[in-house]
């Protein structure tokens, strides 16, 4: 497919300390292969071949192994956050030269597998051409999972099919859902972040989400994780 995946794998990863003291956490090793290369699996076998990486702590070790990604059958450039971290929103910002004009944006430490394709669909057919003139043009998509607290703290409201209400920071009693981890996002809504090198891909959504330009997908499958020790156990049991 024509359209890129965004890698967010710049992180620090604190977490997993001492593990993360001397390896970026997408290279830590699941069932003898680094998580990086696990995601890249499940995405060639969707079809999706251009993937961009954006990389921050020690992203030579990441660069050296996955190279231009042609072992692989895919292509892989990369995008270096440089000297200080800037957010997961100003990451995506500085790599939207090698993004197609439409991405899907999944963090690295996140294994979701479900069929893709029909999230870009659905975001597509809601752009332009395909809804009322007088409806704002969505400039990005969340999925959304029905978490209910359950495998971490749930921050979306969605209500029949609708994004009421996302935040990480300020909890309500009626978020049942959870940002699931995979999203669309079109080049356009980083237009009034131009001036602003640091800031995270939280603050892109909801400055989208009163605007209507935030629409809601919603998975039945849970994501697995790599961010935790929990996580990476569990991880382990379905990778084998």
């Amino acid at each position: 497919m024509s359209i890129s995946i965004a890698i967010l794998a710049g992180g620090l990863a604190t977490r997993l300390h001492p593990i993360t003291q001397t390896i970026p956490k997408a290279m830590i090793e699941i069932c003898g292969k680094p998580f990086l290369e696990h995601q890249i699996q499940l995405f060639k076998s969707q079809g999706f071949t251009e993937i961009v990486v954006l990389t921050g702590y020690l992203s030579n070790m990441i660069e050296e192994y996955f190279g231009d990604g042609s072992k692989f059958g895919i292509h892989i450039q990369y995008s270096y956050d440089g000297d200080k971290l800037l957010g997961t929103g100003g990451a995506l910002q500085k790599a939207l030269p090698l993004l197609s004009e439409n991405f899907i944006v999944i963090y690295g430490d996140s294994y979701l597998s479900v069929p893709y394709s029909p999230i870009v669909e659905f975001y597509l057919n809601h752009t332009t051409g395909t809804k009322k003139q007088s409806q704002p043009e969505p400039l990005a998509l969340m999925t959304v999972y029905k978490n209910a607290d359950l495998y971490d703290k749930s921050n979306v409201v969605f209500q029949n099919g609708i994004l009421v209400d996302y935040n990480k920071k300020q909890k309500r009693q009626d978020m049942e859902y959870i940002d699931w981890g995979l999203g669309i996002i079109n080049q356009s809504a980083f237009s009034a972040y131009q001036n602003i090198e640091v800031f995270d891909l939280a603050e892109l959504y909801q400055s989208l989400l009163p605007k209507k330009q935030l629409i809601g997908y919603e998975v039945f499958q849970r994501f697995y994780e790599i961010g935790s020790f929990d996580g990476l156990n569990e991880i382990e049991k379905i990778l084998v």
